[in-house]
């Protein structure tokens, strides 16, 4: 049975101290009203092809609004910066790669992704004036600030992240459907993403715990900021084209992430080795006949859940 989704809290002009509050919750909130500086005003197509300039971007083109991470229904290409603005703002094109109606999405990278994080204020230093990030994080855990584009339409998969982030939606209305961490088993995952494409219309012969997950959704507007704590699972959805900022910062002690990892989306060293030793219990148990495999594997999986799950509150 269909759970119904719940709409995500929106609060007008929060203080630090209001936000602190919000944060202990660990739940997806919309801040509105809050001074983002004038890039709301001024990132208009023409404006940011001038500022952004033509710097080289690697970007995802897609034939279909319904980008697939996991099958790869996109191709990579690299476009100038201010070429990417003029395509993606537009829902046909004169030039491009597939075909006409083609869909373009920009995550930028570091300036070279195997050593460097994303920062809005490097990469795109004249477009960074323009714009205030939220300071209600420690700025000594300030991680990284990604610029994304969007064309119309273009719905991204539903992923989890490991730090906390503040999307910060600049231009075009967003919908953002979120799920909450205690849904994972729900979500058919495959890595951190999940494997249903379309959450408004499941398969629920090939998914059907899918909408037992409990859901939240929110439309944002230019100049809304969207708090996503670490761990909640999202699929963002451009109505408009979209311009956004997301800030990551990291929620846990520095130690616990992964320093090379310079996209911020690894899981935490624990977890990682908990996972790897897992894999070793299950090939060790290969060394099983059945029944004893199966036997052992449910056994290991109950001692999982009471040692591990069952001490956590739902």
């Amino acid at each position: 049975m269909k759970t119904s989704p719940r709409t995500v809290d929106i609060h007008q002009n929060v203080s630090q101290e209001t936000f602190n509050e919000l944060y202990t919750k660990r739940e997806p909130a919309v801040l509105r009203g809050l001074d983002i500086g004038p890039c709301g005003e001024k990132w208009t197509p023409e404006y940011l092809a001038e500022k952004g300039g033509d710097r080289e971007v690697k970007i995802h083109v897609s034939k279909t609004a319904q980008m697939d991470f996991i099958n790869k229904n996109f191709m990579y290409r690299s476009l100038p910066f201010s070429e990417l603005v003029k395509r993606a703002s537009k829902a046909k094109q004169e030039e491009f790669f597939i075909e006409e109606t083609e869909k373009y999405y920009l995550r930028a990278l570091g300036d070279d992704p195997r050593k460097d994080i994303a920062d809005v204020r490097v990469q795109f230093p004249t477009l960074a004036e323009d714009i205030k990030f939220p300071e209600f994080y420690p700025k000594e855990k300030f991680f990284s600030s990604v610029f994304r584009i969007a064309s119309p339409g273009l719905q991204l998969w539903t992923h989890y992240d490991v730090m906390d982030n503040f999307l910060i939606q600049i231009q075009g209305r967003k919908r953002v459907v979120l799920f909450s961490p205690r849904s994972v088993n729900f979500l058919y995952m495959n890595g951190d993403k999940s494997e249903v494409l379309d959450i408004d219309n499941v398969d629920e012969v090939k998914y059907p715990l899918f909408n037992k997950a409990e859901r939240f959704e929110v439309h944002l507007e230019p100049g809304d900021v969207l708090f996503i704590p670490a761990l909640w699972f999202h699929n963002v959805i451009s109505l408009e084209f979209g311009v956004a900022v997301n800030v990551f910062w990291k929620h846990l002690d520095d130690g616990v992430y992964d320093n090379k990892d310079t996209y911020g989306n690894k899981d935490p060293l624990p977890a990682s080795r908990a996972f790897q030793i897992v894999d070793r219990a299950v090939k060790t148990l290969e060394e099983l006949p059945e029944p004893y495999r199966e036997f052992y594997a449910r056994r290991l999986i109950d001692r999982i859940e009471k040692k591990a799950v069952n001490n956590f509150p739902t």
